[in-house]
C-alpha cells in the first residue's frame, strides 16, 4: 500500500488531534495485520515542503523516524516512473481530465506512476489517499480510512 500526502501528513501531527489519532491506529491495526506501507517520494516531497515552510520541525523528525523504521518502505522516484507519469499525464489532458494545471509538475501522476510500476512488481498496489478522485482514474485508490486492515 502506499501512502499519499494526506494520510502521510497526518502521520507527522502531534497526539490529541483526532484525524491524526485516527490514521496513527489505522496505520497500526495495518501494520498489526500483516500490511506493508511504502512512501512514495513523490508524497514525502509534498509533506516535507508543508512542514519545512511552516517550520514544524518536529513534525520532519515524526516523517524521518517514520520513514526509518522501515528503510525498505521509502520508494524513491526512478526513470521508470517518470516516464509512466508522462503517459498518465499526457493521457488525462488528452481525456480534458488534468490533475493539475498544465505548468504544474503534476504530482498526482507521478504518485500513480510510483503505484503503478510498484504493482507491475508485486501485483497489487493500492494508494490510501484523501483524493481518490485523481488517483483512482490511474490506479486503485481508496479513502485511507476505508481500507480494512
Amino acid at each position: 500500500m502506499l501512502l499519499d500526502a494526506g494520510p502521510l501528513g497526518l502521520l507527522t501531527h502531534r497526539k490529541g488531534v483526532a484525524e491524526a489519532d485516527a490514521c496513527r491506529e489505522w496505520l497500526r491495526n495495518g501494520l498489526n495485520g500483516g500490511f506493508t506501507y511504502h512512501v512514495p517520494e513523490i508524497a514525502d516531497y509534498e509533506v516535507r515542503r508543508e512542514l519545512l515552510r511552516a517550520g514544524k520541525s518536529l513534525g520532519i523528525t515524526r516523517l524521518d523516524a517514520f520513514i526509518a523504521a522501515e528503510p525498505a518502505r521509502y520508494l524513491p522516484i526512478t526513470t521508470g516512473v517518470m516516464r509512466q507519469a508522462a503517459e498518465f499525464w499526457a493521457d488525462a489532458r488528452r481525456r480534458g481530465q488534468p490533475t493539475a494545471p498544465d505548468p504544474a509538475l503534476d504530482a498526482d501522476a507521478i504518485l500513480a506512476a510510483q503505484a503503478a510500476v510498484l504493482d507491475a512488481v508485486t501485483g497489487s498496489v493500492i494508494i490510501a489517499t484523501t483524493n481518490v478522485a485523481h488517483l483512482g482514474r490511474f490506479v486503485p485508490a481508496e479513502h485511507w480510512n476505508r481500507i480494512a486492515p
